[in-house]
């Protein structure tokens, strides 16, 4: 009792409650903590694991949405170098009258333009020189030359194109290939 009275003296002086000490917890208690800590933790484990099937099938769906935007607007693309081959003959067309030089600035403007647009799109020309590269190129035609080594590009008979880091096109190239041997060439290496 005398207790009670120090405990009700105590609180009226500073009218604060006194400070109550938890029991100590009974054994059931304690295997009842440590089961709902384990559930927690796995909860916790379970939610950061959706977390991260979620993160990456929102990857994996941008990368498909990407791909697939990609695949139709290839083909729109490939019109559109046609047309821009189409403006280059007609660029290549001589011309005799004044307006014909008039009509040659529109389809050069048009043509401009349009490669312009191509651009934007990420469509980008293949070099017109250089090596022979079968993933780029398409060898239409092959002419011995003795001044070079085999497999390097002549001449471009058309442009080729690549669209976000894929071939849109192939370029239709002339390759050089080894000189033709004769036929004192043919029987000095026989013997």
């Amino acid at each position: 009792m005398k207790k009670q009275s120090q405990h009700a003296e105590e609180r009226r002086d500073d009218g604060a409650e006194p400070e109550v000490l938890p029991a100590e917890p009974a054994g059931d208690e304690v295997a009842q903590t440590q089961q709902l800590i384990g559930e927690r933790d796995e909860a916790l484990a379970n939610w950061k694991r959706a977390q991260a099937d979620y993160q990456n099938l929102r990857r994996r769906l941008q990368g498909d949405i990407d791909a697939a935007v990609q695949r139709s607007k290839q083909s729109l693309l490939q019109e559109l170098l046609l047309v821009v081959d189409y403006l280059e003959m007609a660029l290549a067309a001589p011309l005799a009258t004044e307006e014909a030089k008039n009509l040659a600035a529109g389809v050069e403007m048009t043509r401009t333009a349009l490669l312009r647009a191509l651009e934007r799109e990420g469509v980008k020309p293949l070099a017109e020189t250089g090596a022979f590269d079968p993933a780029f190129h398409e060898a239409v035609e092959s002419i011995p030359a003795d001044d070079g080594p085999p497999g390097r590009i002549l001449a471009t008979l058309r442009r080729g194109y690549t669209a976000g880091g894929h071939v849109l096109r192939p370029a239709q190239v002339r390759v050089a290939a080894a000189p033709a041997r004769t036929e004192d060439e043919d029987e000095t290496d026989a013997r």
